[in-house]
């Protein structure tokens, strides 16, 4: 399976960009019968503005008639590019949930930065979104087009987060460090993502701390080097072990301090009871990930999990949580501290909430001057902070 799809001969370069033409629709949201798809479609129909010019997209017209959505369908194969060029030509913002996006996803971008039309996913394939810097930064910079990825809980709570830290110590921050509770479930979805990394060598590429900013040429510090055990946080005075996504959200405030000019160093763990629950969970991280380079081991994994388009129960995602406690210091010894906290499974309900409130904050509010293949704090800012506040989502620094 090939991590990049081979794109047509006319992509980016014979195509015409449409910088003034009206659009039909502020949003499409495209992959809209998957697992998480559906969830967007439910939560626009609840939430969207009624003056939102909102389209569902996918490429079965009778599943995405029997969503009964408030909403025109628009109809493209992920294969397709002349498909997906008709549907992104239409809409100012693109919002998609088909993945694994190192799969399906290129197509779509390629389309949003010749048709200037602004991005979101929900992708934590970092080698994927390192592809994107290389091929579209520079001319989605040039022409104004936001390509947002990374904006589901993977990375939009942890890259706030780290950014208001940040911005309440001033520029002499030198660290900023995460612990992370939550309860949740999987989907089939962020599994199959996972496993394609793996399968088609990209996970050698993941493990870079520095994969999203390439103009980074630095060393690591140590506290930005991945953790693999158990350890005592003395500034929390709480056991700690490693976060399974933090090698996703790591990369993407890395990259937002590079975007921003700044040069902190920032990690992030989950937080945990005591010594033997750290060590438990530190040592079940290590047996899963070398699980993973076995592709008899993934296949198992792969048997006993949830298959694409599946997911967790209502009630999982309804009763899940999640809490970041942020802590900063200075290099004059100053700190401060921050809380991110919601209700409902952090990998659907807060996804879900995070990426439909990116798409609405492109779509409807004041934006950062500055464009590319950015992240969630340096493409969205002050504006889907206060969304997300709005929502219920606390956001307490």
């Amino acid at each position: 399976m090939a991590q990049v799809p081979d794109l047509p001969s006319y992509a980016i370069k014979d195509r015409p960009s449409l910088p003034n033409m009206p659009r039909d629709f502020d949003i499409v949201l495209y992959g809209a019968t998957g697992f998480t798809g559906r969830q967007t479609v439910a939560y626009f129909t609840q939430h969207a503005p009624a003056d939102l010019r909102w389209a569902i997209a996918g490429r079965n017209r009778d599943k995405l008639q029997a969503l009964d959505a408030p909403a025109p369908i628009l109809i493209a194969d992920a294969s397709d590019q002349v498909g997906i060029d008709a549907i992104v030509h239409r809409t100012r913002v693109l919002l998609t949930t088909a993945g694994p996006f190192a799969v399906y996803g290129t197509r779509f971008v390629d389309s949003c930065v010749r048709f200037k039309t602004h991005y979101v996913d929900i992708t934590g394939e970092t080698p994927w979104v390192r592809m994107l810097i290389d091929r579209y930064d520079a001319k989605a910079a040039a022409e104004g087009t936001r390509i947002i990825p990374f904006c589901g809980f993977d990375s939009v709570p942890s890259d706030l987060g780290a950014m208001l830290i940040s911005q309440a110590l001033g520029p002499e921050t030198t660290e900023v460090k995460a612990f992370i509770e939550m309860r949740g479930g999987l989907n089939g979805g962020t599994l199959a993502s996972a496993i394609n990394m793996y399968e088609t060598g990209a996970i050698k590429a993941f493990s870079d701390p520095f994969v999203l900013s390439p103009t980074t040429t630095r060393a690591p510090r140590d506290v930005e080097r991945d953790p693999t055990t158990a350890a005592y946080d003395p500034d929390m005075k709480t056991w700690t072990a490693p976060f399974p996504l933090s090698a996703i959200n790591t990369r993407v405030v890395r990259r937002s301090c590079a975007l921003l000019g700044t040069d902190f160093a920032y990690q992030e763990w989950a937080k945990v009871d005591n010594h033997f629950g750290a060590s438990l969970l530190a040592g079940f991280g290590r047996v899963f990930q070398s699980a993973m380079h076995s592709s008899a081991l993934r296949s198992a994994v792969r048997a006993i999990s949830p298959s694409p388009g599946q997911g967790p129960s209502q009630k999982t995602m309804d009763t899940g949580w999640f809490r970041i406690h942020f802590f900063g210091k200075t290099s004059d010894g100053r700190t401060a501290q921050g809380i991110v906290s919601d209700q409902g499974d952090p990998g659907n309900r807060v996804t879900v909430k995070c990426l439909c409130e990116s798409a609405l904050t492109l779509a409807l509010e004041p934006l950062p001057d500055r464009a590319g293949i950015l992240t969630p704090s340096t493409g969205l800012g002050e504006s889907l902070i206060k969304r997300l506040r709005a929502t219920g989502m606390t956001v307490n620094f």
